[in-house]
């Protein structure tokens, strides 16, 4: 029988866009002329419970509380219940602009009498500078996310506690050791939630008619979902198959025992889905196949563990491009939460997701999971594959935004992409995650933003120099400090992920890790970050060798579900949680340029001792300096179009001789530039070679050998007014 694949993202990930495995595996089945439909179920159950008629059966399934049950509720919850007509009435506008379908309303919501509003609101007093950098729509649509938000607020009341926008009943997949509490949790009837859930699970089910039910778990949020959708699907649909796969798994249940998550899955895959899901397909269309690629099912009544397939892992070149079809992508909900601009690109506008590299080139960070396949094994895209899928992506799905999802983005990959979209003269705008190494010249970087590059986000994790050599993060506090100054000058935002808590770290490296990150921010080289509390997960080096590292595991008891985060001591003794408020409210107020003068102290209400770092070390680390040292085989392009020439004569004292005035055009202005007539006509002829659009790349060493073809003194002309005035234009060297 052939087989035929159902394929979700259970509730819930994110609203704006949807999470890319299930397209990710959409496009490799594609590749096998394997028939699957996709669903993103999250947006689904958003969808249905966020409209007038949801609203309607959301006050309705309340009622019994305001009206017949003695169970205090919050007057917040009181005031919601209260206005639920003025709630029921604007909800399908308000979605409809929060999908880009309505931008007029906008005009409404700003005036501040249209929505209703409860507690969420009680923030725009302080709020309101916030807006002085915000457009018309922007402000709307964070005024509709407060409005969704207590709306959110009466669910979690008054309906069900375990909802929230990007994740549901998190608690029960988080550090989930025993399989106990969630088991007991599927027991129970279902929620509210649960029940749209099911309906809409019902509809797709029933549609598709699959052989084989396939569930992307990435994140913890996702967990119960998933297993209330493989629940109800094994209880009316026993024949089909159903399997288990994504980030939660490939971290979280590598040592998996417990044989009650067989009740409801059959198979549960491991790292990467497309050899696994592959033969799950051939062992269903022929019984007798017997081979498995990192799969768990039941055998014999006991869990095992089967591997025995001989096919090797698909290479990027062959795993197809992503395909979004299924996908209700005009229908995705854009949000603004919060001010932090790195997660407001997180959750408003749709973005393609795309991977540039599989794995991590660098691979070293002992708190990273380095020891998975997800990390460890590194395998870059070719930049002509990728601009194909680039394009091929565009052309399907009608949006050119996109986020490259990798663990930390390559630098000479990056340039060899943006080189290709400039070559292409694709108009993209794209984004990603890199380390901080100082291989991003200030050149490069404008390379990145010419060809759409729009932010960056990377670890400074703890921004102290001793510290980030235990990390073995291969960077330091200086070099970072250059490198987003780079991204900061080509017009590229920057977020960085900061870390307090790493073993060994003392009070005063947290105290002057806060001061660097101040100083970074204060230099307007930093636009936004966000404090991690370090966490000791399996099979990261800290967590496979924690004495190398003066921690201690509380056990060493193995659960029989869910193993990744690792209880620990630290032999430092400080209690890292007591920063936590301190070092995010210094953050929220850096981020909006406000409070640089303040003393570290001030922030926090517990003594903590003076920074030692000198208040101008982010200001030294940037000083100016000419390297005059170019590669011989760096790369020479020119990012600007051709100029327009004229001759004229120069003279002085009874000499005259021939020169040459280049006029150039880039998007916002012209400028002129005069050389020897000499040396007019060789760069004309060389702008040409080295413009962008050629295919060939020229060296510097190839540049200079052309230039003394007919001429002398190349360092004498290269280092000149002349080409550093097209430096500053477009002129790079790579």
């Amino acid at each position: 029988m052939k087989t035929k694949l159902f394929v979700i993202t259970p509730p819930f990930t994110q609203l704006n866009t949807p999470y890319p495995a299930t397209a990710y595996i959409k496009g490799f089945l594609n590749t096998k002329n394997i028939e699957s439909v996709q669903a993103d179920l999250g947006i689904d159950v958003i969808l249905e419970l966020f409209s007038k008629k949801g609203l309607i059966d959301l006050f309705e399934v309340s009622s019994f509380r305001f009206e017949v049950s003695n169970q205090e509720v919050l007057d917040n919850s009181k005031r919601i219940f209260a206005l639920q007509d003025e709630y029921i009435k604007t909800i399908d506008a308000v979605i409809q602009f929060l999908q880009g379908k309505n931008p007029t309303l906008a005009l409404q919501i700003c005036q501040e009498d249209f929505l209703p509003e409860a507690s969420r609101f009680a923030q725009l007093e302080e709020l309101d500078w916030a807006f002085g950098t915000m457009g018309t729509q922007d402000k709307a649509k964070h005024l509709a996310t407060l409005y969704l938000e207590d709306i959110s607020d009466f669910i979690v009341e008054c309906v069900d506690e375990n909802f929230g926008f990007s994740r549901y009943a998190e608690r029960l997949g988080r550090s989930a050791n025993s399989f106990d509490e969630l088991y007991e949790a599927l027991q129970k009837e279902p929620t509210y939630i649960d029940s749209i859930l099911i309906s809409l699970l019902k509809e797709k089910i029933e549609a598709v008619n699959p052989t084989l039910f396939l569930i992307s778990v990435p994140f913890p949020g996702n967990l119960y979902s998933a297993f209330r959708s493989a629940q109800w699907v094994k209880q009316n649909y026993p024949e089909i198959k159903i399997s288990m796969g994504g980030g939660f798994p490939n971290t979280e249940l590598r040592s998996l025992s417990d044989k009650r998550v067989f009740e409801f899955f059959d198979f549960i895959t491991l790292d990467d889905g497309e050899v696994p899901i592959e033969e799950l397909i051939f062992n269903l269309e022929n019984p007798d196949y017997n081979s498995y690629k990192r799969t768990f099912l039941l055998e014999n009544g006991e869990v095992v563990y089967k591997n025995n397939s001989l096919k090797h892992d698909y290479k990027q070149a062959f795993v197809g491009t992503p395909d979004y079809s299924d996908l209700p992508l005009d229908k995705y909900i854009s949000v603004i939460e919060i001010v932090n601009p790195m997660h407001r690109m997180w959750s408003d506008g749709r973005w393609n997701k795309l991977t540039m590299a599989h794995g991590c080139y660098w691979g070293k960070c002992t708190f990273c999971d380095i020891s998975l396949d997800y990390i460890k094994v590194y395998e870059p895209v070719a930049a002509n594959l990728l601009c194909d899928r680039i394009e091929e992506l565009i052309e399907k799905t009608g949006q050119n935004g996109f986020h490259f999802v990798d663990e930390a983005a390559p630098p000479a990959l990056m340039r060899a992409l943006a080189l290709e979209i400039l070559k292409r003269k694709l108009a993209v705008t794209w984004w990603t995650n890199i380390r901080f190494e100082k291989s991003f010249s200030k050149d490069l970087c404008l390379l990145l933003k010419a060809s759409g590059c729009i932010a960056v986000s990377g670890g400074l994790e703890v921004a102290s120099d001793r510290l980030l050599k235990l990390i073995d993060k291969g960077v330091t506090v200086e070099q970072v400090a250059k490198v987003t100054s780079n991204f900061t000058e080509a017009g590229i935002m920057v977020h960085a992920y900061l870390m307090y808590g790493y073993p060994t770290q003392t009070i005063q490296e947290t105290v002057d890790s806060l001061e660097m990150v101040r100083q970074l921010f204060e230099a307007g080289i930093l636009q936004s970050g966000f404090w991690h509390q370090f966490a000791m997960t399996a099979h990261s080096p800290v967590g496979l060798y924690p004495e190398k590292f003066g921690v201690k595991k509380v056990t060493e008891n193995i659960g029989t579900f869910a193993n990744n985060d690792i209880d620990y001591t630290d032999d430092t003794g400080i209690n890292h949680d007591k920063f936590s408020f301190g070092l995010k409210k210094s953050l929220f107020n850096f981020m909006h340029g406000i409070c640089f003068d303040y003393e570290l102290q001030d922030w926090f209400d517990f003594k903590i001792p003076k920074t030692k770092i000198d208040p101008d070390f982010i200001f030294n680390a940037l000083e100016e300096y000419n390297d005059f040292n170019t590669k011989p085989n760096a790369k020479v392009v020119w990012l600007g179009g051709k100029p327009s020439a004229e001759n004229f004569t120069k003279s002085k004292k009874g000499r005259s001789w021939e020169m040459m005035a280049l006029t150039f055009h880039d998007k916002k202005e012209s400028f002129t530039i005069q050389t020897s007539k000499g040396e007019g006509e060789w760069l004309v002829e060389i702008l040409k070679k080295i413009t962008v659009s050629n295919s060939k790349n020229y060296t510097f060493q190839e540049v200079k050998n052309d230039f003394e073809i007919t001429l002398e003194d190349f360092e004498l002309f290269w280092y000149s007014k002349p080409v550093n005035t097209l430096r500053e234009f477009g002129l790079l060297v790579l």
